[in-house]
């Protein structure tokens, strides 16, 4: 025991240890929570409000039409129809008027509603054929949920189809309709660009973040020359 030598850790490098423990104890759930499934930085996009691809919501099993609607057939074989989270993201919110009702036979292309935003508004366009079995009232008296929940309960009309297998070969699927978000959003910027200069010039650092970052519902901000644009450039329809 006479060449036992104690050293107290304290007294060398001790503190310097434990700080480095110390670091990897917070650096590790740090870590993890960041690659959690649907990305820190998506939502913090989101919570600056900054429109990117990342914050749109593309759900994979349901057909995307070139005109930002959507259907998706149920078990029943009835469809729901409604807006796509990137028509939404771009208008922010808005009020719907319904120009088709329940016991309507509508045409694929037909204008069955309009969203209306102020003096401002978007005709929308059916992708597919068939009857209106009914329209939903809950987003007449709260509209935010177009916004909220686009794909859930701001459906917009229920039908019984008449050519959806014929109908729904034009639309977009799955990976198909992520590609075609992606190329959407850049194609909107370049609009974005050429619809200002023409109707407002003045209006483009208004809908831009610091640093050049396009913000959330850009069109909320803009006139309605802009809005005609857009109309014609994204949801005209085009068989």
């Amino acid at each position: 025991m006479d060449n036992f030598n104690y050293q107290n850790i304290f007294d060398t490098k001790g503190f310097e240890y434990i700080a480095i423990i110390a670091f990897f104890l917070v650096l590790i759930p740090f870590w993890i929570m960041l690659n959690k499934q649907g990305g820190i930085k998506q939502k913090i996009k989101k919570a600056l409000r900054i429109l990117t691809f990342d914050v749109l919501k593309i759900p994979q099993g349901i057909f995307h039409s070139k005109n930002h609607t959507w259907v998706f057939m149920e078990k029943s074989g009835t469809v729901s129809m409604g807006l796509d989270d990137f028509l939404l993201h771009t208008t922010g919110e808005v009020t719907i008027n319904y120009l088709k009702n329940s016991d309507e036979t509508i045409h694929k292309g037909n204008i069955v509603a309009e969203v209306i935003r102020g003096d401002k508004q978007l005709k929308i366009f059916s992708p597919i054929t068939g009857t209106i079995l009914s329209t939903n009232s809950h987003i007449i008296e709260t509209p935010q949920l177009l916004n909220s929940d686009p794909y859930g309960k701001g459906w917009v009309f229920k039908i019984k189809p008449d050519k959806w297998l014929e109908e729904t070969q034009h639309l977009f699927l799955a990976e198909q309709a992520t590609n075609w978000s992606k190329t959407e959003m850049l194609r909107f910027k370049d609009f974005l660009a050429i619809s200002n200069k023409k109707n407002s010039p003045e209006a483009t650092l208004a809908i831009l973040q610091d640093g050049g970052e396009l913000m959330d519902h850009p069109l909320s901000e803009l006139p309605n020359g802009v809005w005609m644009d857009f109309q014609e450039s994204f949801l005209k329809f085009n068989d």
